[in-house]
């Protein structure tokens, strides 16, 4: 195992700086074949430390992965590395009731702090602040969770059985995460002003020593960066020696293409999915015309219609504004003596901060193309369309005492899951375009899972709502699951390298349809995560360090680069450069200056026949020009079947520019 001292700094790059961050950090990241299954450099990283950003009772038996799937004892001695905003330790997710002692494997700590105590569950706890406090920050310097973001993400992967979760009556049933026996490492790096690089890789290193077998970073840029500038890359790689993989969020800077922000080929990238379950708010008019509209609306009103007017009716003239602003409802546009106690409709979706501050009792929000995605607002809102909204405009104009009454979200049927969200980030790949991202998609919309009750529901000004429980949205939601996956396939395969694991998810993905995901493996990459045919993938494509450093030299890195990636002394003179397409990697991308007439496929050879287990047999891929698409994205799949085992990889062709 080797060390490795990486070190970022802030706007200020001066050598005052440079040696307080290094005594601030532990220094311990130095620290295409098939498989048939059945001392220490020091390497100082300069650059600056880069703000990143926070990117479940039905989703695992939507997936099909149920309270009956089978189990190992060993799942009880997994670690969990959760990099996030912390924990909320008090959560029933997090009981350790039944579990015995942390496995003996365990190396880290409950990091002394105000007001927080480890159990069996959650082993090990820290944070890390490099920055000074920001102006104003709320948060404390504690693992304690004052975000949700982080108690949420850990429940999803590794949290316990719990019976009649909800969110004030809505999505109830039992929660539970992908490994509920595991344990749980917390490494908080997030806090109200962001997620800040020497954080994120402070936070690796301490995972790596202490012992996790998984980590799960649900955050990211807003861009790609090249390998050498990523913290999350750098230390996803360090964990990949070290037997560990990184389960990364893709972001959610969709539906723009090469929008995907991690993407390094050792670590596993994530995209967002639907589940077969959407939230509706109904809108009923006082004269018992009603509409559907989208919303997380936990409020329930009873039968009591308020009093409703259009927001352009109550202009805050004395602050300045007229109807024309105030139909908008931005903030402090609203006349309080005219909203309170009403519904207010608005020309605008909006967080509905606004009008709550001004006394309102409601909203509707009306807009011409409505979010996929059920958000909550901090209070009662249901959000239409034009069409409803004009509707109920022409009511309010027609009626001298309007009313209206939004009333409690139910559910209805999502047909067309499981489908990428459009916030989700997209490929390419637009550091190593050869390389398919996001690698595949899980469910990401709509999750019910633990939350911080140091937080409201929704974090906003006025919201006094407090649950132990909250549903949400992202790619942070989908990371976990993915998260906990591969937890599970490690539990039977404990000796499985980071990339046979990965492997065996993506190849026993379900395929998507690219008739509702138009952007097809931009979009969902190998497709729809499936746990329980991971852990019997046939065959996995396997890769070890040396592979990804004659990657990286194949990518044009000099030696110095490298090392900044590595952290160790390889030499780019030593090893054999490899192209991208050499990569033993899951899936096949390849990106073309022209636009192919079509694309003929070949492998060789064309049967696989293994006499061992771990054999390794190599073969070739080979695609060429065939007749004429008339597209620029071209896409297939390559599986090997021996009539138990499909093991299915896509083969994706694009078009670049000439330039």
């Amino acid at each position: 195992m080797m060390r490795l001292e990486n070190l970022l700094v802030g706007s200020s790059s001066s050598s005052s700086a440079i040696e307080k961050m290094v005594k601030n950090l532990i220094k311990f990241i130095k620290g295409f074949s098939d498989f048939g299954l059945p001392e220490m450099d020091e390497v100082v990283s300069v650059f600056p430390s880069e703000k990143h950003q926070l990117h479940t009772t039905r989703s695992w038996d939507f997936m099909g992965f149920f309270q009956q799937a089978s189990r190992t004892t060993l799942e009880s001695d997994l670690i969990i590395g959760m990099l996030d905003t912390g924990i909320w330790p008090e959560s029933k997710s997090f009981s350790d009731e039944g579990f015995g002692p942390p496995p003996s494997k365990w190396k880290g700590e409950c990091k002394p702090s105000l007001n927080f105590t480890c159990n069996n569950k959650i082993i090990g706890a820290r944070f890390f602040r490099s920055q000074p406090p920001s102006p104003g920050g709320a948060d404390i310097l504690s693992p304690r969770d004052t975000i949700g973001h982080g108690t949420h993400t850990s429940s999803t992967a590794g949290g316990n059985f719990v019976s009649d979760a909800n969110l004030f009556g809505l999505a109830a049933g039992t929660s539970r995460g992908g490994v509920p026996s595991a344990r749980i490492a917390v490494y908080k790096i997030c806090w109200p002003d962001g997620c800040f690089g020497a954080d994120i890789l402070a936070a690796f290193d301490h995972a790596i020593a202490d012992g996790v077998d998984i980590i799960s970073i649900s955050v990211g840029s807003i861009f790609p960066r090249n390998y050498f500038n990523d913290s999350i890359a750098i230390g996803a790689f360090h964990a990949m020696k070290n037997g560990i993989l990184t389960s990364n969020s893709g972001g959610n800077s969709g539906p723009s293409i090469g929008s995907i922000s991690n993407v390094s080929p050792w670590s596993l990238s994530v995209a967002a999915s639907t589940i077969d379950r959407k939230f509706v708010t109904k809108v009923t008019l006082g004269n018992g015309e009603s509409f559907h509209g989208i919303s997380l609306n936990t409020f329930d009103a009873g039968d009591k219609l308020f009093p409703l007017i259009h927001a352009g009716e109550a202009p805050n003239t004395t602050a300045g504004f007229n109807g024309s602003i105030s139909r908008l409802c931005f903030p402090g546009s609203l006349d309080m003596n005219k909203v309170q106690g009403k519904i207010v409709l608005c020309d605008l979706i909006s967080d509905g901060e606004a009008a709550l501050i001004s006394g309102a009792v409601g909203t509707i929000m009306q807009g011409s193309t409505l979010p996929e995605v059920a958000f909550l607002f901090p209070l009662p809102v249901s959000l239409i369309n034009f069409n409803a909204g004009k509707n109920i405009f022409q009511y309010l104009r027609s009626n001298s005492n309007p009313e209206a009454i939004i009333e409690k979200s139910t559910t209805i049927e999502d047909l067309s899951a499981p489908s990428v969200i459009s916030f989700s980030s997209r490929g390419p790949n637009t550091v190593t375009l050869d390389i398919l991202k996001p690698d595949l998609a899980a469910s990401g919309v709509d999750i019910l899972a633990s939350w911080s009750e140091g937080t409201s529901i929704t974090g906003l000004v006025g919201d006094k709502r407090i649950a132990p429980f909250n549903i949400i949205s992202g790619t942070s939601m989908a990371c976990p699951h993915a998260t906990g996956a591969a937890a599970y396939v490690k539990s039977f395969h404990p000796t499985w390298s980071p990339a046979a694991i990965k492997s065996a998810l993506m190849t026993s993905a379900f395929p998507m349809s690219p008739k509702l995901n138009t952007d097809a493996e931009f979009a969902y990459g190998a497709g729809h995560l499936n746990p329980s045919n991971a852990i019997n993938p046939g065959l996995v494509y396997d890769a070890e360090e040396l592979d990804y450093v004659k990657f990286l030299c194949g990518q044009g890195y000099s030696t110095e680069k490298l090392r900044l990636v590595s952290g160790d002394q390889n030499n780019c003179s030593d090893v054999t450069k490899t192209a991208a397409s050499d990569l033993n990697y899951p899936s096949f991308g390849l990106a073309v200056i022209k636009a192919p007439p079509g694309l003929k496929v070949t492998v060789r050879p064309a049967t696989l026949s293994f006499r061992s287990l771990g054999q390794k047999i190599s073969f070739t891929v080979t695609v060429r020009a065939k007749a004429d698409v008339g597209g620029k994205v071209i896409s297939g799949s390559l599986t090997w079947d021996d009539g138990v085992h499909l093991v299915r990889s896509p083969i994706v062709s694009f078009v670049i520019p000439s330039s």
